[in-house]
């Protein structure tokens, strides 16, 4: 049970937003949407994140359901992140943002 279910949230916009709506978010989900992408390329991809925001996303994406997280057993430690199901369909509500946002710029 999430903290959404606990709180009886039945607006599914509120339900969107308290997934996606955190600072970064959407924009970690915009790069996941090109693919797999290890948490350095995430990190240098999102100027201004810092590495202890970047992975507090991660970890609450992950938690949502939203993302996988792979890790390998070698040394380094090599680790992917790519999207679920529930990540690919926020496709087309990124889209729809990028649209708003081409056409009206501020």
């Amino acid at each position: 049970m999430n903290k959404y279910e606990k709180k009886k949230i039945v607006c599914p916009v509120e339900i969107t937003l308290g997934v996606i709506g955190k600072k970064w978010t959407v924009l970690i989900i915009r790069d996941l949407l090109e693919g797999k992408k290890r948490f350095g390329e995430l990190l240098r991809s999102l100027s201004g994140i810092s590495p202890r925001t970047l992975s507090a996303r991660l970890s609450e994406l992950e938690k949502y359901g939203v993302i996988k997280k792979k890790v390998y057993p070698v040394i380094p430690l090599k680790v992917e992140y790519r999207l679920d199901q529930k990540g690919y369909a926020l496709r087309h509500i990124l889209e729809q943002m990028r649209e708003w946002g081409t056409h009206h710029r501020i």
